[in-house]
């Protein structure tokens, strides 16, 4: 018979390990559950189990909200958790995709839990997955966990849509109007530079400094292309270390325009995030150290883990909150309502709603703030270049009438 190493808990909650032989997976699994052993994974010896390639394919956020919205139908009407996760895998169009739930499901059908099948799985599966997972799993409400997760995967979509809709039009169309001067001063500037040496003409200030410009660009054009790849990956570098990450967040949210809609957006990442965990059964100390993971903002990170500390020791959430300076009064206000009524996962839910709405509002407002800035910005750097191209002209026109 072959033989196969296994980890995973006894009934007082200990780790334990080992190596047996068994006829199958599935009979190992059936009887170390006798033995009151849950187990985390089963390998067997000299065969190891094939991770999936993330290489092959990205699994997007939406593909992650549909297959939460179909496991939760297929929970509910009562089919086996195997099954569903193999029909799941076998109607999945993204390989990467397809080869996690694969090996979801062979974890799963080794004995492991649907949560400690998914932890195998970080790039797809995310803490806040796992610890919901495992709530829904405990208490028998695997279906209405899978509908949250859903909900909140659907609703994580819609506000990044509505950061990139806030981004991508400024950068977009200032990086257009840099490539448009670029392409006047490397290509256009030069043939009138040539004409007016050839006139002899006195050249103003101003065709002067855009002659000088040209020239600059032709001949270090290369230098703006070091540059720019320069700040990206000087950027990047900055990020990997914590407080280099942390001044850079907290500048993005002193920024006057962009830093305000920034706040917003942490803030209901934020109450989504914990309001979905406390209303699934995570402890909120274990939920609010997800939610600091998951925030993607240094600065909130940060102020949450203070929080989770001040809990800790015996407070309560709401002066911690106040304390850190990062939320708005009403935010911190609300919250205070909900942990004293008892209702805070309610009152949470209900202030992602109405900051997600926010966002909305805020995104077309810097939109329709940006647009004209941009619009004059871009009629002052061109018309610039072509007004003192034409100002020698208008002066031998000038001398010519006389």
């Amino acid at each position: 018979m072959p033989v196969f190493t296994f980890s995973g808990k006894n009934a007082g909650g200990e780790k334990v390990s080992g190596e047996r032989t068994a006829p199958s997976k599935q009979m190992l699994a059936t009887q170390l559950r006798r033995e009151h052993i849950t187990a985390g994974a089963i390998r067997q010896k000299g065969k190891e189990f094939a991770m999936p390639t993330f290489g092959t394919g990205k699994v997007k956020t939406k593909e992650i909200a549909i297959f939460f919205r179909q496991f939760s139908v297929m929970i509910d009407a009562g089919l086996p958790l195997v099954q569903c996760l193999e029909i799941l895998a076998a109607n999945q169009e993204n390989p990467a995709f397809q080869k996690t739930l694969t090996g979801v499901r062979t974890t799963v059908e080794g004995g492991a839990t649907l949560a400690n099948a998914m932890r195998q799985h970080p790039k797809v599966f995310d803490d806040l997955t796992t610890n919901m997972m495992d709530a829904g799993e405990t208490g028998g409400i695997l279906d209405i966990i899978l509908q949250r997760l859903a909900v909140y995967v659907e609703k994580a979509v819609k506000l990044r849509a509505a950061v990139k809709s806030a981004l991508i039009y400024p950068v977009s169309v200032v990086s257009l109007a840099f490539l448009i001067v670029g392409a006047l001063l490397k290509w256009v500037v030069p043939i009138f530079a040539n004409l007016f040496i050839g006139l002899g003409v006195a050249l103003p200030l101003p065709t002067r400094v855009v002659m000088g410009l040209s020239a600059f660009v032709s001949q270090f054009w290369w230098f703006f292309i070091v540059g720019v790849f320069g700040v990206f990956f000087g950027i990047r570098q900055i990020r990997k270390d914590p407080r280099g990450r942390y001044y850079l967040d907290w500048m993005m949210l002193k920024l006057p325009i962009l830093g305000v809609l920034l706040r917003k957006i942490a803030v209901a990442r934020f109450t989504r995030t914990l309001g979905t965990l406390i209303t699934s059964g995570v402890p909120i100390l274990e939920g609010l150290s997800i939610t600091a993971k998951t925030s993607g903002n240094a600065v909130l990170e940060e102020a949450l883990m203070k929080v989770r500390k001040a809990i800790e020791e015996g407070r309560t959430i709401v002066d911690p909150l106040r304390e850190s300076g990062v939320f708005p009064n009403m935010v911190t206000q609300m919250i205070g309502v909900g942990e004293a009524t008892g209702a805070m996962d309610a009152m949470l839910q209900k202030i992602a709603d109405f900051y997600e709405d926010e966002v909305d509002s805020a995104t077309k407002d810097m939109l329709a703030m940006l647009e004209p800035i941009i619009i004059g910005l871009l009629g002052v750097m061109i018309g610039g270049i072509v007004i003192s191209l034409y100002m020698p002209l208008f002066a031998m026109i000038a001398k010519l009438a006389g």
